[in-house]
């Protein structure tokens, strides 16, 4: 075994630095993945940002006159005198997913060159400051401030957050890539399960007579992510260049064609034609996800309407206003209960993704989602419930096991050298399916309505056309190829870019380095348990949530 000879810290460098962060002799590697978490449960808010909407539209204590119902977007954003609008403050959400993608491929490369540390440190930064200063925003009530801090600091700090694992746990992880993503990614679709209850509490506990409690809520959860990302980012380490598990090795390449063991340089993977069928892919199965999550509670409550609460056939139309209510609790449930599986998919899709391949995988995804799709709106006019939510809470599995199986497939394809700013630049993906999904949704459903289609009719077409995005990236999916020798580096290239990052001279080798699998000891209990108790706080709270679905 090849002892830690290279690439250990170099005095005088700073907290931040790539060089302090390279792991030593005897570091448990199960460690990494807690640290992954505690940033991805505190930017996963991101999915929970709606449960401010409501309370912010009463955020004044005035009535609505002519002029406040007839702004335009404009003067929302200034004015001081009219409550928000539902559509006013739903920018936000699309900001977020923007920024996330386009922060991601800007921000990639330098990623890869400074480590995860100071990515995740900037991503703490800006995600929380982002936060507080939306808080500013409520207490000033300008929106303009609003759609800056969170939605476009916020959002920088979402792509930073979201890729600094990335690259770091699937060099760790070489036997296991899909699920050291999957743990990681699995956090980010179940920050909302976490936050959303959390930040409800805080606001009926910060709610007066003269404050909706949100500003406080605002700051409030800024500080404890600022506490949980900072933790995240200051327990992030790397391997030695070279580093391989103990008993380890690389799968034989003729048992494993999809995977290479050679690496493409940044500045080549967008020129190949597999990165842009893997960004269709990704583009496609995250629209088609995302315009569910997005009209779930609604889609819920319009197509079974008086079904929901004993009252078979009575449409919403008919339904009164405390009746109303019942069923948007029931709903609120619904959506709940597809986080649940949004989280449960991350982690249970890219772990299959080790025995079945990548691309079986996606396979998987898009005929059991046409399948499915397909289904649903015979579920829906046919008043079977209990069909319709299974459906969607194994297409939302399947959403959430997408982004977690998309790193090691890139990983597959591309190496490993520069996975993570590849794997940001793919994310520009999600920024578009982040406007595309939704309008396909919400614009389709509203032309049905305009011609006086109601419940399963209105959204008939609009779940058709998502059937479709999946055909499109099961097609894409299929001319995703190994790619030719003259895309890699040469070995001399990479070693020297290996040995560069590690601060050393000498020639890479390869080894464990006294580094092993990892083990199950105190540290690395303590660290599961500081992610682990709040996401089975938030899986507990879901579940009693939901029971009224069944």
């Amino acid at each position: 075994m090849t002892t830690l000879t290279e690439g250990l810290p170099i005095g005088g460098s700073g907290l931040l630095d790539r060089e302090r962060i390279i792991a030593k002799p005897g570091f448990n590697r199960w460690l990494v993945p807690p640290a992954a978490l505690a940033i991805h449960l505190c930017i996963g808010m991101a999915y929970g940002f709606s449960v401010f909407w409501l309370p912010l539209t009463n955020a004044l204590q005035v009535e609505a006159t002519d002029a406040c119902k007839s702004m335009g977007l404009m003067t929302a954003l200034f004015t001081t005198e009219c409550n928000w609008r539902i559509a006013d403050l739903g920018w936000i959400y699309t900001l977020f997913f923007v920024f996330l993608g386009c922060s991601a491929a800007i921000w990639g490369g330098w990623l890869e060159k400074v480590g995860p540390r100071k990515a995740g440190f900037v991503s703490a930064l800006c995600w929380t400051g982002g936060i507080a200063l939306a808080a500013v925003g409520v207490i000033t009530h300008q929106l303009w401030l609003m759609w800056i801090g969170a939605g476009v600091i916020g959002g920088i700090g979402l792509g930073l957050g979201y890729i600094s694992p990335v690259s770091t746990l699937i060099k760790w992880f070489p036997d296991r890539r899909g699920m050291a993503t999957g743990m990681a990614i699995m956090g980010f679709g179940g920050g909302a399960m976490v936050g959303s209850p959390l930040a409800q509490k805080l606001m009926e506990y910060f709610r007066t007579d003269t404050s909706v409690g949100v500003w406080q809520t605002f700051l409030t959860m800024a500080a404890i992510y600022l506490v949980f990302m900072m933790g995240g980012a200051f327990g992030y380490r790397i391997p030695p260049a070279g580093w391989q598990p103990e008993g380890w090795t690389p799968p034989a390449k003729a048992k494993k064609a999809m995977i290479t063991d050679h690496h493409v340089h940044l500045r080549d993977a967008h020129k190949t034609m597999s990165f842009w069928m893997i960004w269709i892919v990704l583009c496609m199965n995250v629209s088609a996800g995302i315009g569910i999550i997005g009209a779930a509670s609604p889609m819920l409550q319009e197509i079974f309407a008086g079904n929901l609460i004993g009252l078979p056939g009575v449409p919403f139309a008919d339904l009164t206003a405390e009746q109303k209510l019942q069923i948007a609790s029931i709903a609120a449930g619904f959506t709940s209960l597809l986080s649940l599986f949004n989280i449960i998919g991350r982690f249970f899709w890219a772990s299959m993704s080790d025995k079945l391949g990548r691309k079986n995988t996606y396979y998987v995804f898009f005929l059991l989602g046409i399948a499915l799709y397909a289904s649903a709106p015979t579920f829906a006019y046919s008043g079977n419930q209990l069909l319709f939510v299974a459906a969607f809470t194994i297409i939302l599995s399947m959403y959430g096991g997408g982004f977690a199986t998309v790193p090691a497939y890139l990983a597959d394809i591309f190496g490993t050298q520069f996975v993570g700013a590849i794997h940001g630049r793919l994310l520009t993906a999600w920024a578009t399916a982040g406007i595309l999904g939704p309008v396909v949704v919400n614009y389709i459903r509203q032309f049905q309505v305009n011609r006086g289609l109601s419940g399963a009719d209105a959204y008939a077409a609009t779940i058709y056309v998502l059937c479709g995005m999946l055909v499109i990236g099961l097609i894409a999916n299929a001319f995703v190829r190994p790619l030719a020798d003259k895309w890699f580096m040469k070995p001399e290239e990479v070693a020297a870019l290996q040995a560069k990052s590690a601060n050393a001279e000498a020639r890479v080798q390869y080894g464990s380095f006294g580094i092993d699998k990892g083990r199950f000891d105190l540290p690395a209990l303590l660290a599961w348990a500081v992610v682990g108790i709040p996401v089975l706080w938030g899986a507990w709270f879901t579940l009693v949530k939901t029971a009224a679905l069944f």
